[in-house]
């Protein structure tokens, strides 16, 4: 069998690619430093990766050259390099938004009349179409609310949480396909919806609190019903969209009883932990529905900003520990923020695989996107999970079967090399994961047997 491993180390934050051709070898019962492939264990497709397009990405991306523009858009749609295949985008305001904004604030507009996108035209639908022309055809969407209208809420504003208003869940839900309708007259493919960003953290910026039953009620009384009459019910419904210490919970009350038709799968977050183990209970115990991760970044608040590639191993632990504990799809947060990592109205600062110098108005890449590259370029849409097993714990290991071939990602979070035997069936490819590398073994259209 031929194969092709390529591998990223960084030198003073500069990426260094090395490419290797490798051919197997007859298994001679090797029993040490193995890592194995079966690709007759299969398990959950792989939808793709994607990132946000929000207000504060736009209007970055406005900031730039048209030289950059185009380079930066081919480094994420185009067909050779990172092949993003999807996008979240927020409905209304988010924190990574240079103000608070909504369709309609007018609480005597029940009908919605007033209702207008044209602030989400001023950034977001620019990106948007400018990705779309790269990628050659309609990018599939998830929207994602972080706040009903101020008016609709117990507090009477966007932010520091509060609950949605009872008597408004009705206009909640047609304000949100309203949002919907609107996005499709346009031809946009909207294709995933959360129902609300982050459903039980009280921000300081634009957010909303549900607990489980709430927003089970929500979906099955007021927003599908709405949904199904406007005959948008073909989009694919997500809960809870927040940490993962909690999926369970809100599986159980969500995935069953008089809600599990409506709802496809579970949208998670990174910023508790990795909590794995609960994502493969909710995969083993609700094997028909879809476990989303769709929102992750470095927050400044939590991890230093000047330890890039100490962050970028983070991000790659936790893509493969996802994507073995049964994760369908993989959303980064946004595609490019300023050199301070904003603007934030909420002064939130994060890290993103693009960053932008507005002062010498240079396009900066992080280690994040190098490492996002080994999975995103390598996976494609409808790869689908194969098992693995490794000799130690200090490589972390996922791998799928990608179109014809096999597709192995392999982390070395260590500072020394590491051997490693990788053995499909009878067939062996000799090799060592260089210190502090990430890994792409792609073994090329290999017979299965």
């Amino acid at each position: 069998m031929n194969a092709k491993l390529i591998t990223t180390t960084y030198d003073k934050n500069e990426r260094r690619i090395e490419e290797k051709d490798l051919f197997s070898v007859v298994d001679c019962d090797r029993e040490n430093e193995i890592i194995n492939l079966y690709p007759f264990v299969t398990y959950q497709e792989i939808e793709g990766f994607g990132g946000a397009l929000t207000d504060t990405a736009g209007y970055v991306f406005s900031l730039m050259d048209e030289e950059q523009k185009n380079s930066f858009i081919r480094s994420y749609f185009g067909p050779d390099d990172m092949r993003y295949s999807m996008v979240r985008i927020p409905i209304d305001s988010c924190d990574f938004s240079l103000e608070h904004y909504e369709a309609d604030s007018d609480p005597a507009d029940t009908e919605l009349n007033q209702f207008s996108l044209s602030r989400i035209d001023k950034y977001i639908t620019p990106l948007l179409d400018s990705a779309e022309k790269i990628y050659g055809e309609r990018i599939p969407i998830m929207l994602s609310p972080w706040s009903p209208p101020a008016y609709m809420k117990t507090t009477g504003e966007r932010d520091h949480g509060g609950k949605l208003k009872s008597e408004y869940r009705d206009v909640w839900a047609r304000y949100i396909s309203r949002y919907i309708k609107e996005y499709r007259d346009r031809g946009y493919l909207v294709s995933k919806l959360t129902v609300q960003n982050e459903s039980k953290a009280v921000q300081e910026w634009d957010s909303c609190v549900y607990t489980a039953e709430e927003q089970a009620e929500f979906i099955r009384d007021y927003l599908y019903p709405r949904m199904r009459t406007e005959g948008i019910d073909d989009i694919g419904i997500y809960v809870w969209d927040h940490n993962k210490e909690r999926v369970l919970d809100w599986a159980k009350v969500c995935f069953e009883g008089k809600t599990r038709d409506c709802v496809e799968g579970i949208a998670f977050h990174w910023y508790s932990g990795d909590h794995f183990d609960a994502l493969r209970i909710v995969r083993d115990l609700y094997p028909d529905k879809k476990l989303a991760m769709s929102e992750a970044c470095i927050e400044f608040s939590k991890f230093d900003s000047e330890d890039v590639l100490t962050n970028a191993r983070r991000y790659a632990h936790e893509i493969i520990g996802d994507i073995n504990c049964g994760m369908n799809l993989f959303m980064d947060w946004n595609v490019i923020l300023d050199e301070e990592g904003g603007p934030n109205h909420a002064k939130n600062f994060c890290d993103s695989p693009y960053r932008f110098d507005k002062r010498s108005k240079t396009l900066i890449e992080t280690p994040i996107r190098g490492y996002l590259w080994h999975f995103s370029h390598f996976i494609r849409p409808g790869s689908v999970r194969i098992g693995v097993s490794t000799y130690t714990d200090e490589f972390e290991v996922t791998a799928v079967k990608s179109g014809e071939d096999i597709v192995t990602v392999i982390l070395n979070r260590t500072d020394e090399d590491k051997p490693a035997y990788i053995r499909m069936g009878e067939e062996v490819f000799e090799t060592h994961i260089p210190a502090g590398s990430i890994s792409t073994l792609t073994i090329l259209n290999p017979s299965l047997g």
